[in-house]
């Protein structure tokens, strides 16, 4: 039996998703800057019975741009964030390697999807959703067939120009956007 509700299960990209992206990457805990809203979004949904996770490829661990200890400040600095608004992250996941070590976690491969699924005792993410703003976080959620949803913030506008993101793909402003709407529409159904 699965330990959660999978239709209540959402897997949140990180940079670009929930804070600032840069093509310099994220460094360090000083260039860790939260988008508006989405603290505010995550804690909403917590809140409300979702579970909560991050899938977050980090190859500037495997590029040396910056330690395993600095990333686990960066992921304090998000859990302790959307604690103090009330919510909670179940886990987060991430990928340490570069485009070229040939694992099975860096996204689009769904190496990171399939140990939420087995952490939750799930078959596959049927029910769930997967935001990102790049075409490779929604195509790994989709291998486990989970509904893509695209945010415009980071690099959501030129993912949407180059209309390579999954067919049924919904798309948002930003996570808070798509936030409202969900709680909107669940609040229609009680």
């Amino acid at each position: 039996m699965a330990l959660i509700d999978p239709n209540k299960l959402i897997i949140l990209d990180r940079d670009g998703v929930i804070n600032e992206d840069s093509d310099q990457y994220v460094k360090s805990l000083e260039e860790w800057i939260p988008i508006k809203g989405s603290i505010e979004a995550i804690a909403d949904l917590s809140k409300a019975g979702y579970t909560l996770c991050v899938v977050t490829n980090q190859s500037g661990l495997a590029r040396n741009y910056f330690d395993e200890s600095t990333l686990h400040a960066m992921h304090k600095k998000l859990t302790n964030l959307v604690s103090e608004k009330g919510g909670i992250i179940h886990t987060i996941e991430y990928c340490p390697h570069g485009p070229d070590d040939n694992c099975e976690c860096r996204k689009p491969l769904p190496g990171m999807f399939k140990k939420i699924a087995e952490t939750f005792e799930l078959s596959d993410l049927s029910g769930s959703y997967t935001i990102g703003d790049s075409a490779r976080d929604l195509v790994a959620g989709c291998e486990l067939n989970s509904q893509p949803v695209l945010v415009k913030t980071g690099k959501g506008l030129k993912t949407l120009s180059a209309t390579n993101h999954p067919e049924n793909t919904l798309i948002f402003d930003d996570l808070n956007a798509f936030a409202k709407h969900l709680l909107s529409s669940h609040s229609l159904k009680n």
